[in-house]
């Protein structure tokens, strides 16, 4: 028996004078409150109500025990609207998930502000290309970034991603001609091992979609370790904007195919913050979305101003 809910029904039956109005007001079938009523007094050993055709009357046992049962939820709901108010103020360990070089140089430098206006959570950033379970691992949410496998997590849209072709002018220099993805064929590219083990790049452009297999002198599976290889002239690499703006403005890299939209698979591109289904978003995942999607701003501030 679910004697709280048995007593919620008692209360009601009490001071509605029926058991057919306490079923209305818990929404019930008539017989689930008869039955939860007949429960507690089997439970208890005693009549609770004397029945008549026209209204319920409390017997003395019945009149004592309302009074007990009362007391007894009154308690239950403080003791929920207490947990309800501490669940919503932002605090505890916030456990995330972030790609490494995304993390280092666009969440990691929020977070002193963000603690600041938050000082009752702590956070346990762990900087990963991995894509891991987070349910596995027990964390709170987790940093995303491209298209999103199907899943039954929660994904929220914090900012849009994009990637850019681009090479070292010292490169384009002894190597000419990129005019549309076909002239990438043969050339020296550099593609991102993690994501990309066929080596095709994606391209689109007014309807026109177009795939291009590509090869070079270096794959790696690390962004960085990519746009280091880019700078020294190795070859052309297909980069977010969030990781080559500040090499493109400062002329180190040149943008190539600028009017086509250059991707490593087709599909709906962003940056997310994805987290496990539940019944309520714990506020320490939702002030943290909210305050990284709005640091990012729209456009995410990396790529404002982008040089043609």
């Amino acid at each position: 028996m679910d004697y709280l809910g048995a007593m919620r029904l008692f209360v009601r039956a009490l001071e509605l004078g029926s058991f057919s109005k306490a079923a209305q007001d818990q929404t019930v079938k008539i017989s689930s409150v008869s039955r939860a009523i007949a429960a507690l007094e089997d439970d208890l050993g005693v009549a609770l109500f004397n029945r008549s055709t026209r209204r319920l009357h409390p017997t003395e046992a019945g009149i004592d025990f309302y009074d007990s049962a009362l007391r007894i939820l009154s308690d239950v709901e403080a003791a929920r609207l207490q947990i309800s108010s501490l669940n919503g103020r932002p605090q505890g360990l916030l456990k995330i998930n972030i790609p490494g070089a995304f993390g280092r140089r666009h969440v990691m430098p929020l977070l002193p502000d963000f603690l600041a206006r938050y000082p009752d959570i702590r956070i346990d950033a762990v900087l990963t290309e991995a894509t891991v379970n987070i349910i596995e691992v027990g964390a709170d949410l987790a940093i995303r970034i491209g298209t999103l496998p199907d899943s039954t997590l929660i994904a929220k849209k914090l900012a849009q991603h994009r990637r850019i072709l681009c090479a070292s002018p010292a490169f384009l220099a002894s190597h000419p001609g990129i005019e549309r993805p076909e002239d990438l064929s043969g050339r020296a590219c550099l593609p991102f091992g993690l994501l990309q083990p066929s080596n095709r790049w994606h391209f689109e452009r007014d309807g026109e979609s177009l795939e291009v297999r590509v090869g070079g002198p270096l794959t790696a599976n690390d962004s960085e370790a990519l746009l280091d290889a880019a700078l020294a002239g190795l070859g052309i690499v297909m980069l977010p904007t969030w990781l080559v703006a500040g090499e493109l403005r400062a002329g180190r890299l040149t943008s190539l195919l600028t009017d086509w939209q250059a991707s490593l698979a087709p599909g709906d591109r962003a940056i997310w913050g994805v987290y496990p289904p539940k019944k309520f978003l714990s506020p320490k995942v939702r002030v943290f979305l909210d305050f990284v999607e709005s640091r990012f701003g729209r456009p995410a501030y990396w790529d404002r101003d982008m040089p043609d």
